[in-house]
């Protein structure tokens, strides 16, 4: 009997290398899965905020919007809200397809896990099927103590004591990993019903989304036509403007010029004043034989005087590192016309904006100062005033005002009222322009200011 029972040990050895070295590629396979789905949940994360953030610039959108819509007649600031509703509705749109394409990816990687998960299932079902029938040809207690008393030595009998412990333990790992992996499989196909579950909300928000910007762009079509049969009453309020904004900027201009004078003036007296103290202190050193000789400190004339003073520095860097950041000039607005060069849309009517024209659903709101700063200029553009405040070497103005409350020279704080939105060229609502420059340049205001 000794030598089939001998035979016992090869076999089970090789089993039990099988089975481990299955295991292991099982681990393998379970860690790049955990990875893959960590960084599907990352860009689902993502994805979320963002259709958030989405969904709230909708809200706020269509709150303005409905305060615009209910003046007597059609504006451009009606048509511009509009315009970036759907834009927006556009994102959400693409926010909603890029969601409904991960969960299509995940249930995807869900199938083909469950295929590999019930092959490992078979293979141990295989595996654990041949260990029973073996155990159960071979199940005579005499075969296995004469497997342990025809050892060599004593050595030898406590290994082969060891080496069936081992038989065993495989045995119930073997029982112990398709509990496991039925499990698993159980869990995935509970997710991948899940995530079924989800993709058939995302198409139903789809396709409402998808009637919701049908309807926009129905409702712009109207607007558009409806301002088109203004279009001589709308390019001579457009052709007003131009000419506010050239004598605006004219203005603006002026007082960045007398700004930098103002800088530079005090930039010299300031250097005047140490070469002074510098030709006293060495005069009174010097030989009797270079007694004539003047020794002056060279100046180095700064890239801008309106970064020369270490107040101004601060300001500077301050209001730089708040990019994006700055508070809106109203609490209620819209923007109509944005900056740069426009055009109508339906019409022939083009125009370039220096900053942005905000909407407000009426006159008389607080305007605020959008940084720490001092007024440099408060001036009346006939039909309404402006006051342009400086913040180091950047400019912000605020024009169309009905009132203002502050005047030049006076150090003004993030926040703090200095006017009153004027009344809107087309006499709905109120409106301001607010533009922003660095030293005599324009710029975009809106990426400096916050998002709402």
């Amino acid at each position: 009997m000794q030598p089939v029972v001998l035979s016992v040990a090869p076999c089970i050895a090789n089993r039990f290398k099988h089975f481990i070295m299955k295991k292991i590629i099982f681990l393998v396979f379970f860690v790049f899965s955990c990875l893959a789905s960590t960084y599907a949940q990352d860009d689902k994360t993502q994805m979320e905020r963002e259709r958030q953030d989405i969904q709230q610039e909708l809200a706020d959108l269509q709150k303005s919007y409905s305060q615009i819509k209910g003046k007597k007649n059609v504006t451009l600031g009606q048509l511009n809200v509009l315009k970036r509703k759907i834009e927006v509705q556009e994102r959400y749109l693409n926010n909603i397809n890029k969601e409904i394409r991960f969960l299509n990816d995940d249930i995807y990687r869900s199938t083909l896990e469950i295929i590999k998960m019930k092959k490992q299932l078979d293979t141990l079902k295989a595996q654990y099927s041949r260990s029973v029938v073996y155990a159960y040809k071979n199940r005579s207690t005499y075969d296995f103590l004469n497997f342990i008393f025809s050892a060599a030595n004593f050595n030898d009998a406590l290994k082969r004591i060891a080496y069936l412990k081992s038989y065993r333990s495989y045995r119930e790992q073997q029982v112990n990993s398709i509990l496991e992996t039925q499990q698993q499989i159980e869990k995935r196909k509970q997710l991948q019903i899940s995530q079924m579950g989800e993709k058939k909300l995302a198409i139903q928000n789809q396709a409402k989304q998808v009637e919701v910007l049908q309807s926009q762009r129905k409702e712009k079509d109207a607007t558009v036509n409806e301002l088109k049969s203004k279009e001589k009453e709308l390019k001579g309020q457009i052709t007003s403007k131009q000419k506010k904004d050239r004598d605006l900027k004219n203005a603006i201009l002026a007082i960045v010029r007398r700004e930098a004078k103002k800088a530079a003036d005090e930039a010299k007296a300031k250097a005047e004043k140490t070469n002074t103290n510098t030709t006293a202190n060495t005069n009174a050193t010097v030989t009797n034989a270079n007694s004539n000789t003047k020794t002056e400190t060279p100046v180095t004339k700064p890239k801008s005087y309106l970064d020369f003073n270490a107040e101004d520095v601060k300001l500077n860097v301050s209001f730089e590192s708040n990019k994006g950041k700055l508070p809106w000039p109203v609490d209620n607005g819209v923007v109509t016309i944005h900056f740069g060069p426009y055009e109508v849309e339906g019409t022939k009517i083009k125009g370039v904006n220096p900053g942005i024209t905000i909407a407000t659903p009426s006159a008389g709101m607080a305007v605020k100062s959008v940084f720490n700063g001092e007024v440099a200029g408060v001036y009346n553009m006939g039909d309404g005033m402006a006051v342009t405040i400086r913040h180091g070497k950047y400019f912000t103005t605020y024009s169309n005002l009905a009132g203002v409350n502050i005047s030049k020279g006076s150090p003004v704080t993030t926040g703090q009222p200095i006017g009153t939105v004027g009344q809107s060229d087309d006499g709905n609502g109120g409106q301001i322009d607010f533009i922003l420059m660095i030293e005599s340049k324009n710029v975009n205001p809106e990426p400096w200011l916050r998002r709402r």
